[in-house]
């Protein structure tokens, strides 16, 4: 029962969405990276919004995930084009 209540929680406070993109693992870890993102972003800017967090520290946490997020993208090659083989 507990951990059917863990899971609970955890829908909650993370809820993810569906993929209905192109499905290559590529492409689903990419997007379960934005949609981890996403939330991040959401906490930063509502602890920002609530004077629990300063508005430069804020911009600095979100800079962080923003690169963090690039390099994602980078290493996984989304976005690029197929090697021709010839």
């Amino acid at each position: 029962m507990n951990q059917s209540h863990e899971e609970d929680k955890n829908k909650f406070l993370y809820p993810r969405g569906r993929y209905y993109g192109q499905v290559k693992p590529e492409n689903l870890v990419f997007n379960a990276n934005l949609q981890e993102f996403a939330q991040k972003v959401g906490i930063i800017t509502s602890l920002e919004s609530n004077g629990k967090l300063d508005p430069e520290d804020a911009y600095q946490q979100i800079k962080e995930l923003w690169k963090q997020l690039k390099r994602s993208k980078k290493e996984l090659g989304i976005g690029e084009e197929p090697s021709a083989t010839a």
